[in-house]
């Protein structure tokens, strides 16, 4: 899709009895002739009327720079959900709040595929990623697995841990104030590997290179599937197979070792598999991947939960006003003789709400991850609306444009915690944003993730006033900060080393 020769058709099909007219199938039929040809066509279906749109404006030259902000004005001029013809392939993008939630989220079990990834979902992982998993019954072993260690309430086992490792980001920028996002990203690295397998030492797995491999049309492969039977065809790939595998079973003997030798470990997801293997009918070879895939989604989460806290204190730099609030609530609550905990937690709903803000304000996934649909879906949408996505289609929830969906929040470029906020002063229950993804394809660590998030935001703002460095850009992260310390640093030094600490 990085070429103006990949979209073939933008189509939006509105259907208010759910069925195609023969008339209008027809033209639909002529328009895939028309595409096949090169021509780009568009077709809206208005109230049972068919309007032809020739020439349709597509901001090619765009595209490829910014493609959130192009596609969010597709989204604003033909409505929730678009469809693009990529080659023969359906591309539905949907761009709305109230369709997503009535898409991804009420009908998740019918968008819960994924497409087809090749390298990615089967040689390089053996078809046990479960993050790139067709939806079936090894997606649902692994996924249970995953959900009854990573729920709200097991995933505070993992507060003392980010507790241990989250003071680090204080400390850090009292000795290296210009490298904040080094430390917020140390603290994320070490958090995951320890949740994962209970080390502090880092992993040889690369996210580069698995990131190119998830990139759809990064191999031929993918495209032509029958080389991957060819003997010659992809012989590093499958290499590369054999060597995450021994990894994945390195780190889990590891595990192993630890329990066998009586010693007090701390909680970690391999522990957890291992001490309850019988519950969760996976082989070990499934088991190693699993404990991979923690890690390697910890990887992809280590690198945007460090963007996600990046972003909240770019936000807190940006409004003054909302941070000099939130501020006034952490001296009220917590005052300035203690550091911070997660006891403080339930005090906060105006800090969270803040975070909710700012991960809406600039969400850190703009584009999502794709789903495919096993069955044709329906969505009613209003009284007039209604629209069909046929079985087989691969179907995004496009972040960035239902962050600006202003009919769910108002005035969306601007930021504005206080919309989280119910009439009580507690955190709203209707209101969310899809930070960690939609329905059954949401991230397992989201509580995790959340928790990180949180607490690394509560330390830096309690501990530091900061302000963007004027003589630098911060439209795009990293951004630069200039801290200033709230508390005499001989004072802070002092009790963030009485902090929680997990060996």
């Amino acid at each position: 899709m990085s070429s103006p020769q990949s979209f073939l058709a933008l189509i939006l099909l509105q259907q208010p009895d759910l069925r195609v007219p023969d008339n209008t199938q027809l033209i639909l039929t002529s328009a895939t002739c028309l595409a096949a040809a090169g021509v780009f066509f568009g077709l809206t279906v208005l109230n049972q009327r068919v309007a032809f749109l020739f020439h349709l404006p597509l901001p090619l030259g765009d595209f490829k720079g910014t493609p959130f902000l192009t596609i969010a004005g597709w989204i604003n001029e033909y409505g929730p959900l678009i469809t693009i013809r990529s080659n023969f392939e359906r591309i539905v993008i949907i761009g709305r709040y109230k369709a997503a939630v009535e898409i991804m989220e009420g009908q998740g079990k019918f968008v819960a595929d994924r497409p087809r990834m090749i390298v990615a979902g089967e040689i390089v992982s053996g078809g046990m990623s479960i993050a790139l998993a067709p939806f079936g019954d090894r997606f649902r072993r692994m996924r249970s697995a995953l959900h009854s260690h990573l729920q709200p309430k097991a995933a505070e086992a993992y507060q003392p841990l980010q507790m241990s490792h989250v003071k680090n980001i204080v400390l850090g920028v009292l000795d290296n104030p210009q490298n904040l996002q080094h430390h917020v990203i140390t603290y994320a690295a070490t958090t995951i590997m320890k949740a994962a397998y209970g080390k502090n030492t880092p992993t040889s797995a690369t996210d580069p290179e698995m990131v190119a491999k998830m990139r759809p049309g990064a191999y031929l492969v993918d495209s032509i599937p029958w080389l991957r039977y060819l003997p010659w065809y992809g012989r590093e790939l499958k290499l590369g197979f054999e060597r995450r595998k021994i990894l994945h079973t390195n780190h889990m003997e590891w595990v192993k070792e630890q329990m066998q030798s009586d010693q007090d470990i701390v909680p970690s997801f391999m522990k957890h598999m291992l001490e309850n293997s019988q519950s969760y009918d996976l082989t070990e070879a499934e088991m190693a991947f699993l404990g991979g895939s923690f890690l390697g989604a910890g990887s992809i989460s280590r690198r945007k939960t460090s963007v996600s806290i990046c972003t909240v204190l770019m936000a807190a730099a940006c409004f003054p006003d909302e941070r000099a609030g939130v501020r006034a609530k952490l001296d009220a609550v917590i005052g300035r003789h203690r550091a911070p905990t997660f006891i403080d937690q339930g005090s906060l709903p105006r800090l969270q709400a803040f975070i909710s803000e700012a991960l809406r304000w600039r969400p850190v996934p703009s584009g999502g991850f794709p789903h495919r649909t096993t069955n044709r879906t329906y969505d009613d949408l209003s009284h007039q609306e209604n629209y069909c996505i046929p079985a087989g289609t691969t179907v995004f929830g496009d972040h960035w444009s239902i962050s600006r969906d202003s009919d769910v929040y108002p005035e969306p470029h601007a930021s504005k915690p206080q919309r989280w906020i119910d009439e009580q002063g507690g955190l709203r229950d209707d209101l969310n944003f899809f930070v960690y993804g939609f329905g059954r394809r949401a991230c397992p660590g989201q509580h995790v993730a959340d928790r990180s998030v949180f607490i690394a935001t509560l330390l830096v703002l309690w501990a530091y006033k900061l302000t963007l460095d004027p003589t630098q850009p911060w439209e795009v992260l990293p951004c630069t900060f200039e801290f200033k310390k709230r508390i005499p640093e001989m004072e802070l030094r002092s009790m963030l080393q009485h902090y929680p600490k997990v060996v």
